[in-house]
């Protein structure tokens, strides 16, 4: 029992999740914990121990590490632990020691599990992770229908095609089979690996009918089998093809290719996809299946810059096919050019579908008749994203606006402008333009422009002392006594802005230590790695900016 249960009630009122429990209940809960005082350099358990129980912080810092050592993060008041390894065989995954000196809270084990039990918020709370992970997935093959995912209206030959004429049709339509048609009835199958194994491998004529090395009578499944079904079938069968036929006639085809996709939906198909779209409609039907890979993303619990990365990466492909398609369309440029992201996309900090922040920059060698050239890809990019979802910018602050697509001269005029004289309008513009990322064009125009605006911002201290102050502008969210500040009024009132107030604080910094570095990097975390190298940040300060991004 606690030495002072009253105080401990009172503590635990502050504390997720519990604040849900009722005053009587939470007077009765109090009374369980068992307090711990630890010294600095304490182990408290090591990763393989049995835990007594679930440990809460009641003051001073606590250093958590994984089984090779590496620190995964710091915990201080308020925080708890434990919690993982007793939500499996009650034995640590992880090893705690005191940073500093500390108050420790014991929840014995038994208290825990009871809690899971009769609380739903206490439960929801700690297995948040393990319910969502455990959770069925909604492209299991169990539960999905083959009709669902085969691909309708195969490619398909008559049993007299020869072999050569058959090859290229499979090249030139990209796909990895024929289905051999007789009348309404289908008699065979050959595939890539066919050709491999029956016509090249045995020298045989490519004149010869292709009937001779397909695979005849190949199994089928009806349109209502289940994706698990088509599996069993190509995993007893060897094979990575099944026609689908109903009531003999054939209405589709599922390959290897189109489970994968099913049980995998990553950012390497989606932007395969991208590469192989002829209009901005196409594209928009990949880019609508980005909702459905940031949950899979999240759910498998990969890290934060991970998932941003892969989506920014989706964003990075729909940009550069506009850029090809509109070159198909207008021609080759007239001059070379740089397609820039700026904002989360030039970032690669993007979270799903969003605004755009783009520009052009345009060799020095370009004429005012040549604008007209980049004003229809400008344009024809910028429509493409929206039809795809990333929709314009409300600030128009995009290629397709005169004042984003000019020649380098023109920007390092921009630069040293913002730079000579930080307004609050050019300290704005800084914010954005400084996180600029070549996408499609010749990057080498970038490159020199670059390094040497980061120069001539490192140099600029009064430009560095505004840049200060306008990062000052978002704060994190607390309030007096450590207390947590929310939004006071409308929609989200009494709610916390994670994004202005926990995100876009720590983003500012970031760049600001770019500046002052400087520092290349425009990738948030990218940034507060290579920050402690120069002298803008200790390495201790860098350290707590990162453990706060993550």
């Amino acid at each position: 029992m606690p030495k002072n249960p009253e105080s401990l009630t009172r503590f635990l009122a502050t504390v997720h999740p519990y604040d849900t429990f009722d005053p009587a209940t939470l007077d009765q809960l109090s009374t369980r914990f068992e307090t711990l005082e630890v010294s600095a350099g304490d182990s408290i358990y090591d990763n393989g121990d049995t835990l007594a129980g679930l440990y809460l912080i009641g003051a001073g810092d606590i250093a958590v590490t994984d089984s090779s050592g590496e620190r995964l993060s710091i915990l201080r008041r308020g925080n708890s632990f434990g919690e993982r390894g007793l939500l499996r065989d009650g034995v640590a995954v992880t090893s705690a020691t005191a940073e500093t000196d500390a108050r420790l809270y014991l929840l014995p084990a038994q208290a825990f599990h009871a809690l899971l039990t009769d609380h739903a918020p206490f439960r929801t709370f700690f297995t948040r992770g393990s319910e969502k992970s455990a959770a069925p997935r909604p492209n299991d093959l169990t539960n999905t229908s083959v009709e669902a995912i085969m691909t309708k209206g195969p490619l398909t030959c008559p049993p007299d095609m020869t072999i050569l004429d058959a090859a290229r049709l499979m090249r030139d339509k990209r796909v990895s089979s024929l289905c051999v048609i007789e009348g309404d009835r289908l008699t065979g199958i050959v595939t890539v690996r066919d050709f491999s194994g029956r016509v090249i491998a045995e020298d045989r004529p490519h004149d010869q009918p292709v009937y001779k090395v397909m695979t005849p009578d190949p199994i089928t499944l009806p349109p209502s089998s289940i994706g698990s079904d088509v599996l069993h079938a190509m995993m007893e069968r060897r094979i990575g093809h099944v026609p689908i036929t109903d009531n003999g006639a054939l209405v589709g085809i599922v390959t290897q290719t189109d489970l994968t996709r099913l049980q995998a939906v990553n950012s390497a198909f989606l932007v395969g996809d991208i590469a192989g779209a002829t209009t901005a409609e196409e594209i928009a039907e990949v880019t609508a299946r980005i909702p459905q890979l940031l949950v899979q993303l999240v759910g498998a619990g990969n890290r934060h810059d991970v998932v941003t990365r892969l989506i920014t990466d989706i964003a990075d492909a729909a940009t550069r096919r506009l850029l090809k398609l509109a070159e198909e369309t207008l021609g080759p440029p007239p001059v070379p050019y740089v397609w820039l992201a700026c904002g989360s996309q030039g970032r690669r900090e993007q979270t799903g579908v969003s605004d755009q922040d783009n520009c052009l920059i345009l060799g020095d060698a370009a004429t005012k008749a040549d604008d007209a050239y980049f004003e229809a890809l400008a344009k024809f990019v910028t429509d493409g994203l929206n039809t795809c979802g990333y929709i314009y910018c409300p600030g128009d602050m995009m290629a397709s606006n005169p004042k984003w697509r000019q020649p380098l001269r023109v920007w390092r005029d921009y630069f040293q402008g913002w730079i000579a004289t930080p307004n609050p309008e050019a300290q704005m513009l800084a914010s954005v333009m400084f996180d600029l990322r070549p996408i499609g064009g010749q990057s080498d125009l970038f490159a020199d422009l670059q390094k040497e605006t980061l120069a001539l911002a490192n140099r600029n201290s009064i430009f560095v002392a505004h840049m200060v102050a306008n990062s000052l502008k978002h704060r994190p969210p607390l309030g007096l006594l450590r207390g947590f500040a929310t939004v006071r009024s409308g929609e989200h009132k009494n709610q916390i802005d994670m994004k202005m107030n926990g995100v876009v604080p720590i983003v500012d910094l970031a760049r600001l230590y770019a500046l002052m570095g400087p520092v290349e990097a425009v990738n948030t975390r990218a940034r507060l790695v290579a920050a402690p190298q120069t002298s803008a940040v200790s390495t201790s300060g860098g350290q707590d900016l990162l453990d706060a991004y993550d």
